[in-house]
Order: structure tokens, then sequence, then C-alpha cells
């Protein structure tokens, strides 16, 4: 046995990957707080429905923007260092919107937890190649991802529980000492690679340009990409801003209930994370088309819910909600997709472009969210209630156009990847040919 394979699955394997995996669980309670404050946000700054969007809109920009640099650095850095300085930006961005009074300083502090969380989930899934055997790494994404989520719980639990006890500026400090744990997890436990494994090349003086053009020359980042895009975007917009508002002023469910509601995200994403990390392994030829039917499911279940006369009953909301849950582990796909057509010196490259999308369409929605439901308040008159069930109608309809753009992207993407393993010896026959000849033969 190789070096290499010696070190696969090791214990010391699951403590790095622990650790790496406890500093995004901080990572996402960071990200998500905001969302859950929306309200309090409102009255502290003083904010309309469009300067609210703004703060998740900025924060999801330098997200989405950082993607690629941050997985260039991290294939040139190493995951460690960049998990390590996304914590203390975190620190220094939570810091400062715990102490802003002005929408402007505001804006600064999630600025800077959008860089910090920027650099934590690109650099634990490029972790993964070093320290697991290549079968493992679809359900160990899949559970990243899963364990990640809990961080809602801590911002939809203890965080706004902390924020109606003592207050905005305490409960935002909290949350910054919590990233301080992060940053200690990620010098102390994380390592970019076993000793024995000699630094790889690609990694010693990489060429940012060159990186990612040949991420992005590869059919399967494209195909990554839009995966992404498309699965989780609606996800990011319910959570990070949209969903509770939409809840509780739009279809009247109760503030207790719409936090259950929004809860159910992580039980989802337990529950259904590792049944899409075991497809994608057993199934590696069908996962775009697995990401297709739960993009389906979930453009199903909002066209039903808009147009449902009044609001829609709790049951729907919850089919709902599981719907859009299930995005998060199906966009997971889309990463795996950058795996499986990269080589492994460029899978931080790769990555970091497959993980824009999903952000990139979130805050587009997010932001033209906002600007829809000011117009409409605007049209009603000076006086009218911001967030009327009509209005959310209007606005949250507009999740329809990302989502046909981001289907006809995978098409478009999908056929050419698949003819690139045609060329390789590899025939992708379509899903109905494939079950009948699979019925033949049986």
């Amino acid at each position: 046995m190789t070096a290499a394979k010696a070190h696969l699955d090791s214990m010391r394997s699951w403590w790095v990957w622990g650790a790496a995996v406890a500093a995004y669980l901080i990572a996402v309670t960071q990200r998500t707080s905001f969302g859950v404050a929306g309200l309090e946000a409102t009255e502290r700054f003083n904010a309309t429905a469009s300067i609210l969007a703004t703060f998740s809109v900025v924060q999801l920009v330098v997200y989405a923007g950082l993607q690629i640099p941050v997985g260039i650095l991290v294939d040139r850095w190493g995951p460690r260092a960049m998990i390590t300085g996304g914590a203390v930006l975190m620190v220094v961005g939570q810091g400062l919107l715990a102490m802003a009074e002005s929408v402007g300083a505001g804006l600064v502090g999630r600025f800077f937890v959008g860089a910090g969380d920027a650099m934590t989930f690109v650099s634990v899934i490029r972790l993964l190649p070093a320290w697991f055997s290549s079968y493992r790494i679809p359900m160990l994404t899949q559970v990243t991802g899963m364990i990640g989520q809990l961080g809602q719980l801590l911002s939809l639990i203890p965080f706004v529980a902390l924020l109606h006890r003592w207050g905005w500026s305490s409960a935002y400090l909290s949350l910054a000492a919590l990233s301080v744990l992060a940053a200690a997890l990620g010098i102390l436990l994380v390592r970019d690679r076993p000793r024995a494994i000699a630094r790889p090349p690609a990694l010693a003086t990489p060429k940012s340009g060159a990186l990612l053009a040949a991420a992005w020359r590869e059919p399967g980042t494209r195909l990554g990409f839009w995966t992404h895009f498309t699965t989780q975007f609606t996800t990011n917009v319910f959570l990070l801003t949209w969903g509770y508002p939409f809840l509780v002023s739009g279809q009247g469910v109760a503030p207790a209930t719409a936090s259950l509601l929004m809860s159910m995200f992580v039980v989802v994403a337990i529950v259904f994370g590792p049944l899409v990390g075991a497809a994608t392994a057993r199934y590696p030829l069908r996962r775009s088309t697995l990401a297709f039917g739960v993009i389906g499911t979930i453009a199903a279940c909002w066209a039903v819910v808009l147009f449902w006369p009044g609001g829609a009953p709790l049951w729907m909301l919850v089919i709902l909600v599981i719907a859009i849950a299930v995005g998060g582990p199906a966009s997971m796909i889309g990463f795996d997709f950058a795996r499986t057509f990269n080589r492994p010196g460029n899978i931080g490259t790769a990555t970091g472009v497959v993980n824009v999308g999903g952000f990139l369409a979130a805050l587009i929605t997010v932001y033209v969210i906002g600007l829809i439901l000011d117009l409409i308040q605007r049209a009603a008159g000076e006086g009218a209630e911001l967030y009327t069930l009509d209005a959310f109608r209007w606005a949250m309809s507009f999740q329809f156009i990302p989502m046909a753009v981001g289907v006809i992207g995978m098409l478009l993407s999908r056929r050419t990847a698949r003819a690139r393993m045609a060329s390789n010896g590899t025939i992708v026959q379509p899903l109905l040919v494939a079950l009948a000849r699979r019925r033949r033969q049986s």
C-alpha cells in the first residue's frame, strides 16, 4: 500500500474532517443569523424591504464573487489557511454588526461575514480527496452539507432566544465568539494532507488564469455550476431573507410555527442527504436526472402555494418546505460533477466555480423580490401594508425565471458532458431507453 493509500479513511482523517465540518457548521450559523433577525433588523435600521434585502444581497455578492478566487487560493495555499482565515473574518464581521446602528455600518459587517463564509465550504470539500477514498467522497460531501445545515438550528433556536432576551448587540457578539472557536479548530486540528504525502506540484506554483480556464473547459464543471444554480437558490432565498416574512406576514402563520417550519430544513437535510449521496455514488451516470426531479418538484410546489386561493393550508406549506429543503442535498451533486471531471490539483478551483451558481441566482432573486415588494407598496400608497399575500405572490413568482434559466443551462452543458464521455468510451443512454433495456434483460 502506498503512503497516500495508507492514510485514507484513517482515524486522523476523521479528526481533520470533523474539525473542518465544525468550522463549516459555525459558518452556516453566521450566514443564516440575519435571516431570522429580519424583523428586528427592520426596526433597528428603520429599513424598507429593498434595504433589508440589500443586507442579504451584499453578503451573497461577496460570497458568490469570492468563490472562484477562493477556489484558486485553496489550490495554492491549502484548506487549513482558508478555513482559519475565514473564521477570523467572520469574527470581525459579526462584531461590527453587533455595534452597527446604521445601514452602512451593518452592510460592512455583512461584507466581512460573507467573505469569511465564502472561504469555508470550498476548503472543506477540498480536504476530502486528500484524506478519504473515492467511494466515500459522495456520501461525505452530503454529510458535510447535512452537518453544516445544523448551523440553521443554532441561528433559529439559541440565537433567536439570545436576540429576544439580551438584544441585538449581545446576540451578535455571541456569534463572533463562536467564530473564534472555528479559528481555533482550524489552527489546531485541520491539516491539508498527511505528512507523508508530498505537496502536489499543482499546488506549488499554480497560475490563477490557467486553473480557472482549465476548470471551465471541463463540461462537467459547467454542468455542476448550473445544477447548483438551479437546485440551491430557492433554499438560500427562503432561509436567508424571505422565508420567514413570507410565512408570517404573507401566509399568516404564527411566528412559532414559522420557526418550526424553518427548522425542518435541517431535518430534511439529515434524512435526504444520505439518500442523495448514496444514489449519486450508486448511479453516477444519472446524477443530472436526480437533480431534474428535485427541480421539478420544487417548481410544482411553489406553483401550488402561490396560486392557492387565499393562504395555503399548513400541510401544503410543510410539503413546500420539504421540497425546497431537498434542494440543498441535491445541490451537492454539482460538486460531484466538479470532482469527477477535473484533475485533483484543480478540484478547489472547479468547486469554487460550481459554488458560485446557487448564490449568484439567490442574490439576484433576493434583491428582485425586495424590489417587487417595494414597487407594489408604492403603487398601493403610503401607509399600505408592506408584506401582503398578493404582494408575495407576485414577488415570489420571480423564482420561476432563474429556474428556467438554470434548467436550460443544465441541458446544454449535460449534452456537451455526455459527448465528452462518449468520446472516451462511456455512452449514457436516455433514461427511458436504459430502463426499457433493463426490463428486457430481466
